[in-house]
């Protein structure tokens, strides 16, 4: 299984980036899908998740809510995180991850988001 995370970058606060995470090995359409986040010194905390299917069910933590948005296109593999109105504090290394539903989790290396002031 791999997940490959890419799209991250240095950006100044209010700019936007587009993560793209590439899945292959998995059925893609089966699994929930999900970004986190860790900061440096922080824990790993999940940003945003989509559920299985074509219409999954998506969910925002209150940080990000009206400012980033999960997508998925199953044709693809792929998942993507629109991030608008970025911050300072959204600086950190983005992980996709994939969840089947028999309950196996996957993860990916992550790519480095920098927001600058």
């Amino acid at each position: 299984v791999q997940l490959q995370a890419s799209g991250g970058g240095l950006v100044q606060a209010g700019g936007s980036l587009r993560l793209s995470c590439a899945a292959s090995g998995i059925i893609f359409r089966l699994n929930d899908m999900g970004w986190y986040r860790q900061a440096p010194g922080k824990q790993r905390e999940l940003v945003a998740g989509i559920g299985r299917g074509e219409r999954g069910e998506t969910h925002y933590e209150d940080f990000v809510k009206g400012r980033f948005t999960i997508s998925r296109d199953n044709a693809k593999n792929t998942v993507y995180l629109q991030m608008n109105s970025l911050k300072p504090e959204d600086t950190g290394t983005y992980y996709c991850a994939a969840s089947s539903p028999r309950g196996d989790d996957y993860w990916g290396r992550g790519t480095l988001v920098t927001v600058s002031s």
